[in-house]
């Protein structure tokens, strides 16, 4: 951008900043949300919750199958950009 464009949206700066910010913690919760390991730990508290009657087996089905495509999803990302880590 040209010095006056920069001029004239300077009071917009702050909208700019904040916007970036915004995609910036975004894009961190999407990575540990899809972090295989994160998705590992809250499989294991899920079978632990059934053994100790704390939760249905029709409840811990319903949640081990949005873990496993949360971990499905996070291992096909992962794969795709090489770098072990999801969008």
């Amino acid at each position: 951008m040209g010095l006056i464009s920069e001029v004239l949206l300077l009071p917009f700066a702050p909208v700019r900043g904040g916007g970036w910010a915004i995609r910036q913690v975004l894009e961190e919760a999407e990575r540990i949300y899809y972090d295989p390991a994160t998705v590992r730990a809250e499989l294991a508290r899920l079978e632990e919750q059934l053994e100790a009657g704390e939760i249905t087996e029709e409840e811990f089905d319903r949640q081990e199958d949005e873990l496993l495509d949360r971990l499905e999803i996070a291992t096909r990302t992962s794969a795709g950009l090489g770098n072990g880590t999801a969008p």
